[in-house]
């Protein structure tokens, strides 16, 4: 096992998409991740029908770790505690709370309205679930600064999170930064740093239009460069993505939580140029 690194896959919504999972998810297990974390589709609560299907694959085929996300916005707790009843039941001990994105055309529920909410419920009801939290190394969107964002993530820790993954990011300082102003808040959950690798234009152009990600001059300059060259673009996307773990991980992350996307190829290249790192990372801490 590959202590320190994890991927994230998500239930498709199409055959083809299925059986490129399907395809793929043996590859990542060939790979020896730590947990293979499975993500929830937006403004749905068909969660048992998607996640938990996934994540039951993955931990009673393929034995490995899994963490299922769960969104607070369009679930009542009536369907949380149904999907940790399948949960249980599949053995599987691990879930992201989350709140999710609120999406124009649905009305949220009202059991509950942030992630510390959920946490909170979970930790009472489930009180065996190891809980993970998502973080914000950029500023949630929704947030009015770093001193708000940072106290409502302390919040989810104080609620149960034992560990925090972040969402993507493209500038490491970025990322240390966040690390440091959530231990001058006394947030002591060990958090993972998110990387998703930006391997094609469609991938980047969505980024730049639908996240505040902060957009270091050396990316911007591959997508100058390489914006129509696809084969370019994908060997450039994934060096930046090995370059950021590199320095990650030689700066002690708690961990790396890559984004595959659901493509084994990208999970590869990078297990193939940073595995002696996080070998090294397993032999410091045994």
């Amino acid at each position: 096992m590959l202590k320190g690194l994890s991927f994230e896959v998500f239930p498709p919504n199409t055959t083809t998409g299925v059986s490129k999972l399907m395809t793929t998810l043996p590859k990542l297990k060939a790979l020896e991740p730590e947990f293979i974390s499975v993500t929830c589709s937006n403004g749905t609560n068909q969660v048992a029908e998607t996640t938990v299907k996934v994540a039951s694959y993955i931990h009673q085929e393929l034995h490995i770790p899994t963490i299922a996300h769960l969104p607070a916005t369009y679930l009542t707790k009536r369907e949380v505690d149904d999907v940790l009843q399948q949960l249980n039941q599949l053995g599987i001990d691990q879930v992201l709370a989350l709140r999710g994105d609120i999406l124009p055309n649905m009305v949220p529920k009202e059991d509950f309205k942030y992630a510390s909410e959920l946490a909170s419920y979970i930790k009472n009801h489930s009180p065996n679930i190891q809980l993970s939290g998502a973080c914000y190394p950029e500023i949630h969107p929704e947030s009015g600064s770093r001193v708000a964002d940072v106290q409502n993530l302390k919040k989810k820790v104080d609620a149960g999170c034992e560990k925090l993954i972040s969402q993507l990011f493209l500038d490491n300082d970025v990322f240390y930064q966040f690390q440091e102003a959530c231990a001058l808040a006394d947030i002591q959950a060990p958090i993972i740093a998110g990387i998703m690798p930006i391997v094609n234009r469609k991938q980047a152009l969505r980024l730049i239009k639908t996240t505040q990600t902060k957009l270091p001059r050396k990316f911007l300059a591959i997508l100058e460069k390489y914006e129509h060259n696809p084969q370019a673009l994908r060997e450039a996307g994934l060096a930046y993505a090995v370059d950021q773990i590199v320095d990650l991980v030689t700066q002690d992350v708690a961990g790396v939580h890559l984004y595959t996307m659901n493509d084994a190829q990208v999970a590869q290249h990078v297990v193939a140029n940073t595995k002696s790192l996080f070998s090294c990372q397993l032999a410091k801490v045994v």
